[in-house]
This record gives structure tokens, C-alpha cells and sequence, in this order.
């Protein structure tokens, strides 16, 4: 059984910078698609970041060139570094693995696509204050 947890939210001033961690527990970490998705209360998820498990990389336009995905198979750990943050960056961030393929894999705008099964992670609250 696949369970993440993140770290490292927390409140922050704007243009300041947080970095979360989401490290996972199980198997097959290096085949997982993985994502951060972000919810603001009353509006729906919002992917974020996504990576593919041979490294293709996709974000949300609002993220662009602030926040980065990148991914340590050997720790089974997933990373956003988020620098220049936004009082619109405020949300609950979750960690995404999906899993099993089941038709062409993709990653494109911020999520996985193809595959049969997703696991998240119970969620890491990042605040901006202006």
C-alpha cells in the first residue's frame, strides 16, 4: 500500500519562498506519475505540478517560472520549491502518485493522465500573507 506525506507548509510573507516535501511509503515510487495539487476552500483541486517517471515536467500557467517539481526516487520523495509566492498561492497543497498504466501515459497540464490508480497525501497548508 502506497501513503505520502507531506511537509514544510507554512505561512510566509509575499515574495517569499517554502519548499514542501511529499515522501512516500510502498512500491514502485520510480514508476509513479506524481503531482502537487492545490485546493482553495470552496473551489475545486487545482493541479499545480506534475512529473512523469521519465521526467517530463509540466506546470499550471500561474506557477510558471516560481515554482519548481523535481522528484529523488532513491528517497521517494517528491519536492515543490515555490519561490516569489502570492497571497494567491494560499491553499492546502496535496501530493499526487498515480499508478498502473493503463493507456498512453501523458503529463500535461499539471497532471498524469493514463493511469488507473492515485494515492494522495492528506495535505500541507501554505499561507501568504500580503
Amino acid at each position: 500500500r502506497v501513503q505520502l506525506v507531506e511537509s514544510g507548509g507554512g505561512s510566509v510573507q509575499a515574495g517569499g519562498s517554502l519548499r514542501l516535501s511529499c515522501e512516500a511509503s510502498g512500491y514502485g515510487f520510480r514508476d509513479f506519475c506524481l503531482a502537487w495539487v492545490r485546493q482553495i476552500p470552496g473551489k475545486e483541486r487545482e493541479g499545480v505540478a506534475a512529473i512523469g517517471s521519465g521526467g517530463t515536467i509540466s506546470y499550471t500557467d500561474a506557477v510558471k517560472g516560481r515554482f519548481t517539481i523535481s522528484r529523488d526516487n532513491d528517497k521517494k520523495t517528491l519536492y515543490l520549491e515555490m519561490n516569489n509566492l502570492k497571497p494567491e498561492d494560499t491553499a492546502t497543497y496535496y501530493c499526487k502518485a498515480s499508478a498502473e498504466v493503463v493507456s498512453f501515459p501523458e503529463v500535461e497540464a499539471a497532471q498524469c493522465s493514463g493511469y488507473a490508480r492515485d494515492y494522495w497525501g492528506e495535505g500541507a497548508q501554505v499561507t501568504v500573507v500580503s
